[in-house]
């Protein structure tokens, strides 16, 4: 069963993925493993799912005849060939040193992943020949700062980053754009926002959404900082599935970046207690201090262009998603538990609220 939602495979956009070789870096984590399963069920020949579990697990990849699961890491020559032996024709690279207080915290591994690592994946795509689009995510707050208006539209990019996590990205999407100048790779940039849905499992520094049901689950109190102000642009995972996908196909998207987005603001606060009322958690929220990096009060993204070049937009209500997410939960509820990490280190009083 298909967890991020009906598709119609007859399209002409889906059936360009239909017995297509696609090789997914970071594919066991939360959008990789929707993305792979999305992916199998349209039909391809083969999705290699490229991950060094580092933050993700074995049982949440898709078992399926035309799903391969190969461990290992960006950074590894070995490991890079062993991939590309395959010749890929679609490349989808979500792997990432993942996220922003991770990254604070070890500033070094984050540049030997999201920046060298990504180099040599590609100049490996590159020289394999055989790739026909690589598909980069970045993260909104990639290139988005405190400074830039709302909402945030894809020109308006700052140097003016918050967090090492951040600046990588960044890198990131440049060197997307000299591979393509130079050398000519397809590559297409999606710039995702808050994604949130089934296959996220909680932890230390992972996202808002799956940290607050778990502890609500728990009948624990929910983190929450003293402002009340603090609002975020959440895009249900099966949306930003079908943003990842548009952009792989689109020829509009050839050396372009687009926001994967809603366009519309959900309050956290107002998100605690919504999360509350759906679990039964009658526990409330815990006041914790503001993180020094966590300097937006609001993230908003404009959803224009993604809609003009790749015909993107965001339809899943965001109470029917949560609702979706929380059953997920629900149905793999025990090894969530037993997989979910939050422990002592630097950064443990401050597990990742966003």
């Amino acid at each position: 069963m298909d967890i991020t939602g009906n598709t119609d495979t007859a399209s002409p956009t889906y059936n360009h993925f239909r017995d297509k070789i696609i090789l997914v870096t970071g594919g066991a984590g939360a959008i990789g493993r929707n993305l792979t399963e999305r992916l199998s069920v349209l039909g391809a020949k083969l999705v290699i799912v490229f991950d060094n579990l580092s933050s993700s697990y074995l049982w949440n990849i898709p078992d399926s005849p035309n799903v391969l699961f190969v461990k290992g890491d960006i950074r590894n020559d070995n490991d890079l060939r062993r991939v590309f032996h395959h010749k890929p024709e679609l490349i989808f690279h979500l792997a990432a040193f993942f996220a922003n207080q991770n990254s604070v915290d070890y500033p070094l591994v984050n540049e030997e992943v999201n920046i060298a690592g990504m180099l040599k994946l590609l100049e490996y795509c590159q020289i394999s020949g055989s790739v026909e689009r690589f598909v980069f995510a970045n993260s909104e707050g990639g290139v988005y700062g405190v400074e830039t208006n709302l909402p945030h539209r894809e020109d308006d990019i700052t140097l003016n980053l918050a967090t090492p996590y951040y600046i990588s990205k960044l890198a990131g999407e440049a060197y997307c754009r000299y591979y393509h100048s130079y050398y000519g790779l397809p590559v297409s940039i999606v710039r995702l926002f808050n994604s949130y849905g089934p296959g996220e499992v909680p932890g230390q520094y992972r996202n808002v959404i799956p940290n607050f049901i778990y502890w609500a689950m728990k009948g624990l109190a929910l983190p929450l900082t003293g402002n009340a102000e603090m609002a975020r642009d959440f895009v249900y995972v099966d949306d930003t599935i079908n943003g990842l996908l548009s952009a792989a196909v689109a020829a509009e998207a050839l050396g372009n970046a687009v926001n994967i987005c809603s366009g519309k603001l959900i309050n956290i606060h107002d998100l605690a207690g919504q999360i509350n009322q759906l679990t039964g958690n009658s526990a409330g929220v815990r006041l914790i201090p503001n993180r020094k990096w966590d300097v937006r009060n609001q993230i908003l993204g404009d959803p224009g262009k993604a809609k003009e070049i790749i015909g993107f937009e965001a339809k899943t209500n965001f109470n029917d998603g949560l609702i979706k997410t929380i059953s997920w939960f629900q149905n793999n509820w025990d090894v969530i538990c037993r997989d979910a990490e939050f422990p002592p280190g630097r950064s443990a009083a401050h597990s990742n609220i966003l």
